[in-house]
């Protein structure tokens, strides 16, 4: 059906290539391409072992437009599935509105010099991507992404109105090492180092970083400590689910992982501020990346379970209700299946899915979009096939 070009060969690339590779009626070409080319070589090797397919590789600098269109219009993909860098979205946009070709990523849009990550700067290119004739699909990972459809979801199918959203994300695995992040370390840091923001009654609220505590009782996982963090499909839900009165995200750590984080925060490692070493600028956060280890390397190593899901209370024939809408992933089933630990899955999953949405011709609607304003049935259904399988739960209600 269509060629595909996938930038980014982190865990979560790798995931997408296993996947398109086992849908090869639709993904009918596949390109990987990446600053490192051996890492791209490495996947297609693992891809090839495992589902027989070849998919090509590619040295590609994401940050070079010209070099990134020129790519692209050689290869004349019908869409590019960005899981590189947040950094590098908008020049991908770029890319992609010069060369004439579809854009699917999994994260928005953050400067490297700020610790901020916001709609604005991609939402800004949709009146160039609709006069372009082009679909610009954003967020298409877990969370952002599953959890926007799910919401989506519920206001189709479970209430006439929805009231509050909790979105939850609870990974119980356990990789063995004192400290180590299970996606990228400088996007993983820079997150939870931010001061923590929900939406309410029209408003922003600003709160500490982790100074916002609950002990969720969790399916398949039990109860586990959740911190309120500031996470982007927030800002696009308070928009698009009308009469929504409050939304907050919440993320699970454990102690020990938090402590070692304070520390690291306490003598600067954290820091995005330049410093002067060795005649070189560089963040602390940098080489504190450096020394962690890889979050593609903690796959053969990790035990336990993920959830992620919406606690959403809301009314439906007059009455009030809550329902917890959630997925569980087991880390060694889906490493099994893929060479990837849980967190790359859950996002890895749904970029294919989008992606195939597009393809089909089931989302593709010219401009920039996010994921709860299309149709949630046609990817609910493909999540049941695909390795990410959603339950929906009665729950009191408070």
């Amino acid at each position: 059906m269509a060629k595909i070009i996938i930038i980014g060969a982190g865990g979560v690339g790798n995931v997408v290539s296993h996947k398109c590779a086992k849908l090869a009626e639709i993904f009918t070409d596949i390109v990987l391409a990446s600053r490192t080319l051996s890492k791209c070589e490495a996947i297609a090797k693992d891809v090839l072992s495992k589902t027989g397919v070849t998919i090509r590789t590619a040295a590609i600098d994401a940050d070079d437009v010209a070099a990134t269109t020129k790519f692209l219009k050689a290869e004349s993909p019908q869409i590019l599935i960005n899981v590189a860098l947040p950094y590098q979205d908008l020049s991908l946009m770029d890319a992609c509105l010069s060369a004439g070709v579809n854009y699917l990523d999994t994260a928005n849009y953050e400067p490297l010099e700020e610790a901020k990550f916001e709609y604005k700067w991609q939402w800004a290119y949709q009146d160039r991507f609709k006069d372009a004739g082009l679909t610009a699909l954003l967020g298409s990972g877990f969370d952002p992404g599953v959890t926007n459809v799910f919401c989506a979801y519920a206001q189709k199918h479970l209430f006439d109105q929805i009231e509050t959203i909790d979105i939850l994300d609870a990974n119980a695995g356990d990789h063995g090492h004192h400290f180590a992040t299970n996606f990228n370390p400088e996007i993983n840091i820079r997150e939870i180092t931010a001061k923590g923001r929900y939406w309410e009654k029209g408003l922003w609220k600003e709160v500490e970083p982790m100074s916002v505590h609950q002990v969720y009782d969790f399916p398949v996982v039990g109860k586990q400590d959740a911190y309120l963090l500031y996470h982007e499909e927030m800002e696009s839900l308070c928009k698009n689910i009308p009469g929504l009165k409050r939304i907050r995200f919440w993320m699970t750590f454990s102690q020990k992982y938090l402590s070692h984080l304070k520390v690291l925060e306490n003598v600067g490692m954290t820091s995005i501020d330049p410093i002067n070493f060795k005649g070189q600028k560089i963040q602390p956060i940098e080489f504190l990346k450096a020394v962690l280890p890889d979050p593609a390397s903690l796959g053969p190593r990790t035990r336990g379970k993920t959830c992620i899901g919406c606690d959403i209370t809301g009314t439906k024939s007059g009455k009030k209700k809550r329902i917890l809408i959630y997925n569980s992933c087991d880390h060694q089933e889906c490493y099994q299946e893929v060479s990837s630990q849980a967190i790359s899955y859950t996002t890895g999953v749904p970029a294919m899915i989008g992606a195939q949405m597009i393809l089909r011709g089931l989302w593709r609607n010219s401009g920039v979009w996010n994921m709860e304003q299309y149709d949630p049935d046609p990817f609910m259904e493909e999540l049941m096939k695909h390795g990410l399988p959603w339950q929906v739960t009665e729950l009191p209600l408070a």
